[in-house]
């Protein structure tokens, strides 16, 4: 009887060390990396670290800008940083503490950020930063020095002089005169913001809604990202009513591609649809790029409205390879270099993805971590 309990005993143990091994497994750390190819970098743990190669690491970067010279600069939401990597992949901290939110100006490390979503360059090469959690737009210039280029810091919605405010506002691009445009998020709005610094409503009511109309007559769900072509025309990436929007230099706004419905359909117009597009981005001859985060594709919309799959299978993953063979995992910011190659932050990834004009994606830069243990689910509204 003894002998028979003990060997139930043991029996009993190696199913528990057994199914303790193979049962728990979904629990740890995938060992699984990310496939990679040309210039890597990049790690398997979360943080921030600058470098090339392996040991740099992000943590959800969003929005991305290309300065003249190539440079990449990029908006390390998770870190409260902006990120500089230059033309041979070598990653810095730009501006910014680590970790440390906060809204101090200052040089480089002594300026702080709070949710930084929204990066664009100007011809002089200054970087303008949608500093959502600060409520701010800030400039970063050459030098290096970090300062408040509009808001006061508290969520609102004035133009009023030594009173502007703006709330939670995430994307921001920038003209060929200088001036700055913002995609006010919280507002429905479309600002702009003068190089003296004046504020105004470009065009929307306030309300949510895909109104077209003039100025104020229009109105956006949560608008995300903009991009300016040569003629001073600003699109929006309206990601609450899944729509691409024009703005005319005048303030009228138009939809320019997209039926308002959910959905990965290509076409011309309202033909085509989106799922909640993040970044937008334009190139040289005016042909537009977006982030689809919901559909996890990468789309092109050529001057005449006509809407293609540039990118991505439509499942998650963080695979390399051309067209559908690639796959992303809520892209988020895009950008385009003069050459035409476009970079994409993939957000939920961790990971700065560049597409050649031939269509094959590469990893340039990343940090990964396993998807069971690291499934964030981002929601429409950061707050």
């Amino acid at each position: 009887m003894v002998k028979s309990s003990l060997k139930l005993l043991v029996i009993f143990m190696c199913i528990v060390f057994v199914s303790g091994i193979y049962g728990c497994k979904k629990e740890l750390l995938s060992t699984t990396t990310v496939a990679d190819s040309t210039v890597v970098a990049g790690s398997d743990t979360a943080g921030l670290v600058n470098g090339t190669g392996k040991a740099v690491k992000f943590n959800h970067p969003f929005g991305l800008a290309v300065d003249a010279n190539g440079n990449l600069y990029i908006a390390d939401e998770g870190n409260s940083v902006i990120r500089k990597m230059d033309s041979t992949g070598l990653v810095s901290t730009f501006a910014g503490v680590g970790g440390v939110k906060g809204s101090a100006n200052g040089v480089d490390s002594l300026a702080t950020f709070n949710k930084p979503f929204g990066v664009a360059t100007d011809a002089a090469g200054n970087v303008y930063v949608a500093d959502a959690g600060n409520n701010q737009i800030r400039m970063i210039g050459i030098t290096g020095m970090v300062s408040t280029f509009a808001g006061t810091g508290i969520a609102g919605g004035s133009n009023v002089a030594d009173s502007v405010s703006f709330n939670s506002p995430l994307g921001v691009a920038v003209d060929q005169t200088g001036n700055v445009y913002v995609a006010d998020y919280e507002n429905n709005l479309i600002r702009k913001i003068t190089q003296a610094g004046v504020v105004s409503t470009l065009a929307g009511s306030g309300a949510q809604g895909a109104d077209d109309g003039l100025d104020t007559a229009a109105t956006f769900n949560l608008p995300e990202a903009l991009a300016v072509d040569a003629a001073g025309n600003v699109y929006v990436a309206d990601n609450g009513n899944n729509l691409i929007r024009k703005v005319t230099p005048a303030g009228q706004v138009s939809t320019f591609a997209g039926s308002g419905q959910p959905g990965s359909g290509d076409g011309k117009g309202a033909s085509a649809s989106f799922n909640s597009p993040f970044g937008i981005a334009i190139d040289a001859n005016g042909n537009l790029y977006v982030a689809d985060s919901g559909n996890n594709l990468i789309r092109k919309i050529t001057t005449d409205g006509t809407v293609t799959t540039i990118a991505g299978s439509g499942s998650k993953g963080a695979k390399d390879g051309t067209g559908k063979a690639a796959s992303f995992n809520i892209p988020a910011g895009i950008a385009v270099d003069k050459a035409g190659n476009i970079y994409v932050a993939d957000e939920n990834n961790n990971l700065i993805r560049k597409i050649t004009q031939a269509g094959g994606v590469t990893t340039i830069s990343k940090m990964h971590v396993n998807s069971a243990l690291k499934a964030v689910v981002r929601s429409q509204k950061i707050r």
